[in-house]
């Protein structure tokens, strides 16, 4: 195995990573680093051979890493990385603040990012992935950030250094973000509140919130706006092309696709990652016979297949 650089930070060998995630499945990474700030994050990565793959993950909240683990050095930021400020109607935030709070302490400046407050995981995730609901975008409101290249280098980011599309942007692989800086419009604190908790509100009598999930399962089918991005504001809808394929509640394994929202993918208690993968790959199929469309997905699924017994002796 590699020798690993020193570090301040956690460095943890062979760490399991189920707990880390929403749908609580998965195997070991090779390392788990937690670094103590920037200039630690940097220099590991500097000192790290390039060979060595590096993965930045939040909370877990939207990832299936598969039952034979990763071999690579997950990268999950915490103290240090989470810090909110604000600046006129700047607002920024490490990579680590969750999407919620952030949008709850923007709301109490009289700053409207809304939109983030049922958007599970964190803000460096919301920008990797472009992540929106009620037609608003992190691309909307995205100023600049702060990050680390994967040789190390300290780096700041502007509109034009990153390309927002549907569910994705251009972060190069291996980049760690560090802090993120939006611009977000004003509003009342009050009324923004009051929205949010209806939002949550909507959230909870429509979406499985007390199950083992990892959010959305699949991208809505995209339509096109007027200036021609796509978004998916429009009425075709991943869950109801998977509702008329008939997979509402179908299951594999431990995995089911939830009763309450089909294009939401559970663990049941029991399930590995090759059941919630086998199980969205089988409800593709479906909807593709049935439709013939195309469902993407959202949540990532990362890492290798479960090996035999003698050939993880052999690792």
């Amino acid at each position: 195995m590699t020798d690993m650089p020193s570090v301040r930070g956690r460095l943890t060998a062979d760490r399991p990573m189920a707990d880390l995630t929403w749908l609580r499945v998965g195997g070991a990474a090779d390392h788990l680093f937690q670094p103590a700030d920037v200039d630690d994050l940097a220099e590991f990565l500097a000192a790290l051979p390039a060979a060595v793959a590096v993965f930045p993950m939040g909370v877990g909240s939207n990832v299936i890493i598969r039952d034979g683990g990763l071999r690579a050095v997950v990268i999950r930021l915490g103290r240090g990385f989470n810090d909110v400020t604000f600046d006129g109607d700047l607002v920024t935030a490490g990579a680590a603040a969750l999407d919620a709070r952030v949008a709850k302490m923007a709301a109490d400046q009289g700053r409207d990012l809304t939109f983030l407050r049922t958007i599970p995981g964190t803000v460096g995730g919301a920008v990797k992935m472009n992540a929106g609901c009620y037609g608003s975008y992190l691309a909307d409101v995205f100023h600049s950030a702060l990050a680390v290249t994967r040789d190390g280098q300290k780096v700041s980011l502007t509109r034009d250094d990153i390309q927002f599309d549907y569910r994705q942007s251009t972060v190069p692989d291996g980049m760690v973000l560090t802090h993120i800086t939006m611009r977000a419009p004003g509003g009342d604190p009050a009324a923004l509140h009051h929205r949010m908790e209806q939002q949550l509100a909507k959230r909870d009598e429509t979406q499985p919130t007390k199950d083992r999930t990892a959010g959305s399962t699949f991208r809505n089918p995209a339509g096109f706006s007027s200036t021609g991005q796509a978004d998916d504001t429009h009425d075709l809808k991943a869950w109801k092309v998977i509702d008329d394929a008939g997979c509402r509640g179908l299951t594999l394994g431990g995995a089911q696709m939830s009763m309450k929202h089909p294009n939401f993918l559970i663990n049941t208690g029991d399930a590995t990652a090759d059941d919630l993968e086998s199980l969205g790959e089988l409800v593709r199929k479906k909807v593709y016979a049935d439709s013939g469309l195309t469902l993407e997905w959202e949540v990532l699924r990362i890492g290798e297949p479960a090996q035999p017994e003698e050939q993880r002796k052999k690792r």
